[in-house]
C-alpha cells in the first residue's frame, strides 16, 4: 500500500511570483495538512488569545509560588482578610495566608487533574471507539449499547459515587472524572472510524494482508487526529468544572492540597463579608474554561474551514 492511499497526504500549491520573467521556472511549494491547520489557527484571534491565556496561567501556576516569600500554608492572623496590596498581591484569607500563592498552587492541582483526566479519557475513548467502529456488527452494537447505558446515568451523581468508592485525593479525583467522561470521545472516534473504514486504502490494506491493528493505528486513527485534538481542548474545561464542582461540594481535593474548587468552597463561607475570596478562584476557573473553549473552536475551524463558513 502506498502512502498516497493513507492519511499522510501533501497539498501541492504552485506559487507564481508577482513579476515573472519569461522563461523563469515555476517553484513548487509543498505544505502539509497540519502546517495549513497551524497557519489558519494563528490567524484566529480568539483562539490565539485563548492559547496565550492558557500559557500564562500554566506559567503562573508553575512558578508563582516561587516568586513570593510566603508559604502555601503559612498563617498570619494579624493580616487576615486583607484586600490586595503591595505585600499580598491577591490579598489574604481568613487565616492570613497569601492568596497569590494559594491560587497558584490551586491552579497546579486543578490543571494537573484536568490534563491527566483528559489524557485517560482520550486513551480509553479512542481505543474503545476505534475497536467498536472497526469491528462493526454485533460487537459494535454490544459496545455501543453499553455506552448508551452509561450515558443514561446522571453525570454528577455518577461522579459522586465514583469519588465515594475510590476515596479522596488527586488520583481518585482524576480517575472518577475519567470514568464518567470517556463516553463522548468514544462515540466521536467510532463515528469517524465507521466512515473512514469504507475508503479504498483500507480495502487495499486488507487485500495485502495488513493486520487489524495496523489498519487501525497506522491508517485510520491518524485520520481522526483532528477531531481528537479538538476533543482534547474541549474536554479539559469540562474536567476543570467537574473537579471544581466536586471540590466545592467537599468531595474532591482535601487538605493539605487545594484546588480552585477548594478555594471557592472556602470563600463561600465568607461570601457576604469578604466576597473576593470566592470571586478570585471563580474568575480563574471561568477564564481558563473560556480560554480552552476558544482554542478548541479555533482548532475546529482551522481543521475544517467549512464549519466557519456555515456559521
Amino acid at each position: 500500500m502506498t502512502e498516497e492511499g493513507s492519511s499522510h497526504q501533501i497539498d501541492r500549491t504552485v506559487v507564481i511570483p508577482e513579476s515573472l520573467d519569461a522563461g523563469a521556472p515555476l517553484t513548487l511549494k509543498q505544505s502539509t495538512l497540519w502546517g495549513d491547520v497551524i497557519r489558519r489557527f494563528v490567524r484566529n484571534r480568539a483562539g490565539m488569545a485563548g492559547l496565550i491565556v492558557i500559557v500564562i496561567f500554566i506559567i503562573y501556576s508553575t512558578i508563582g509560588p516561587l516568586i513570593r516569600p510566603y508559604g502555601f500554608s503559612e498563617q498570619d492572623f494579624s493580616v487576615a482578610y486583607q484586600l490586595p496590596n503591595a505585600q499580598h498581591w491577591f490579598g489574604t484569607d481568613m487565616f492570613g495566608r497569601d492568596l497569590f500563592v494559594r491560587v497558584a498552587m490551586g491552579g497546579r492541582v486543578s490543571l494537573l487533574v484536568a490534563f491527566a483526566a483528559t489524557g485517560v479519557v482520550l486513551v480509553v475513548g479512542i481505543l474503545y471507539g476505534s475497536i467498536s467502529g472497526f469491528a462493526g456488527g454485533i460487537t459494535d452494537n454490544v459496545m455501543m449499547r453499553f455506552v448508551d447505558v452509561l450515558y443514561g446515568l446522571p453525570y454528577l451523581p455518577f461522579a459522586i459515587i465514583m469519588i465515594v468508592l475510590l476515596g479522596s485525593g488527586v488520583v481518585p479525583m482524576l480517575l472518577a472524572l475519567a470514568i464518567v467522561s470517556w463516553l463522548t470521545p468514544a462515540r466521536l472516534v467510532r463515528g469517524q472510524i465507521l466512515t473512514l473504514k469504507q475508503n479504498e486504502y483500507v480495502e487495499a490494506g486488507r487485500a495485502m494482508g495488513a493486520s487489524r491493528g495496523r489498519l487501525i493505528f497506522r491508517h485510520l486513527l491518524p485520520n481522526t487526529l483532528g477531531i481528537i485534538v479538538v476533543a482534547m481542548f474541549l474536554e479539559v474545561p469540562a474536567m476543570i468544572l467537574g473537579e471544581a464542582t466536586l471540590s466545592f461540594l467537599g468531595l474532591g481535593i482535601s487538605a493539605p492540597n487545594a484546588s480552585w474548587g477548594t478555594l471557592a468552597e472556602e470563600g463561600w463561607k465568607a461570601l457576604r463579608s469578604h466576597p473576593w475570596l470566592i470571586i478570585l478562584p471563580g474568575l480563574f476557573i471561568a477564564i481558563t474554561v473560556l480560554a480552552f473553549n476558544f482554542v478548541g473552536d479555533g482548532f475546529r475551524d482551522a481543521i475544517d474551514p467549512r464549519t466557519k463558513e456555515t456559521k
